[in-house]
C-alpha cells in the first residue's frame, strides 16, 4: 500500500508468552511469508499490551530461518519490521495452547486435520475467520471460535490466501496487502 511517500517503519512487539491470554497462531506452509505477515500484523496492531497472544508456525518448516527478504520487504511496505522471527515447525504444543489457528490455505487445514486432529476444532482460514468469528472479546474467544464448528467445515478454494512463495516482490506485496485487511477485519471481532 504504497503512495510514494517515505513510511516510518515500526517493529511488532517481541511475541509473548502465552500465561493467561487467548492465543492465536497464524499457519501457512514454511512460516516465511504468510503467517510471517499476519503475526506481525495482528501484533503490530495491538501494540505492547496485545489481549491476545500472538504466534505464527508452518505445515513443512526448515526451523529456524529468518523470514525471506521479499517477506521483510512487503512488511516494510506497510510500516513493519520483525527482526525477531524465526521459522518454526507447528508443534503439539503450539496447538494445545492456541485458542484459535488462522491457516493460509484450505491445504493447511486438511495437513491440521491429518497431523493434529486435536486441533481441527480450533483451526479455520483466515478469510472464513474474518468473515464469520462472531464478534466479542479475547476472554469469550474460545467460545466464539467452537460456536463455529470449524472441524465439521470442509475447506473450500475461495479460502486461499495465494502462497507468494514461487514468485517475485510484487506477488509478496499483493499477498501482504491481502492479509492486512483481512488481519483489519480479524481484530475488529477480537476485542
Amino acid at each position: 500500500m504504497s503512495d510514494g511517500r517515505p513510511r516510518m517503519i515500526r517493529e511488532a512487539p517481541r511475541p509473548q508468552p502465552a500465561h493467561e491470554r487467548a492465543t492465536v497462531t497464524f499457519l501457512c506452509t514454511g512460516n516465511a511469508a504468510r503467517s510471517v505477515m499476519g503475526a506481525a500484523m495482528m501484533r503490530a496492531h495491538f501494540g505492547d499490551d496485545p489481549p491476545v497472544c500472538v504466534l505464527s508456525g508452518g505445515t513443512h518448516v526448515l526451523a529456524g530461518q529468518p523470514m525471506s527478504v521479499r517477506t521483510r520487504m512487503a512488511l516494510e511496505r506497510h510500516g513493519l519490521r520483525d527482526p525477531w522471527h524465526r521459522s518454526h515447525q507447528l508443534s503439539a504444543e503450539d496447538i494445545e495452547r492456541s485458542t484459535l489457528i488462522v491457516a493460509m490455505e484450505p491445504d493447511h487445514l486438511r495437513w491440521m486435520r491429518r497431523t493434529h486432529p486435536e486441533g481441527a476444532a480450533r483451526a479455520g482460514s483466515l478469510k472464513r475467520v474474518a468473515r464469520d468469528l462472531a464478534p466479542g472479546t479475547a476472554d469469550d474467544l474460545a467460545v466464539r471460535v467452537a460456536q463455529l464448528g470449524l472441524a465439521g467445515i470442509e475447506p473450500e478454494a475461495w479460502e486461499e490466501v495465494i502462497d507468494p512463495g514461487a514468485g517475485q516482490q510484487a506477488d509478496y506485496d499483493a499477498a501482504a496487502d491481502e492479509v492486512a485487511a483481512l488481519v483489519d477485519r480479524l481484530v475488529k471481532h477480537l476485542v
